[in-house]
């Protein structure tokens, strides 16, 4: 691997157990929905299907990771639309994890693709 794909490698991990992270804190008790914690911490678990892939550099887990992202910038976009003070912008950082994950994604699996090719 050249170095720029290996930059893409631990951007895409980096970002995706900060999403993970995020996500926990989150509606855990930095802004949940519902005092105490909301049961909405469970949108964290699709995130964890693909991590061990993402790990190991799995071409095409980086592939299907890449769309599964996107229902999460959907969220934190209509999150920061509707949302105030501190969840709006817990939804901001959730909306540029997404992004930076998305793009490192299908960098990294073009990279990838190109280099069995």
């Amino acid at each position: 691997m050249n170095r720029t794909t290996v930059w893409l490698h631990y951007i895409s991990i980096v970002s995706l157990i900060a999403l993970i992270f995020l996500s926990v804190a989150w509606e855990g008790w930095l802004a949940p929905l519902k005092p105490g914690g909301s049961a909405l911490i469970l949108k964290v678990l699709p995130l964890l299907v693909p991590l061990f892939g993402i790990l190991r550099g799995k071409r095409y887990t980086y592939q299907w990771a890449s769309l599964m992202i996107l229902i999460y910038f959907a969220e934190g976009a209509v999150r920061a639309w509707s949302d105030h003070g501190l969840s709006q912008r817990l939804a901001m950082l959730e909306v540029a994890l997404t992004v930076i994950f998305f793009f490192a994604a299908i960098y990294y699996a073009h990279a990838m693709a190109r280099r069995s090719h």
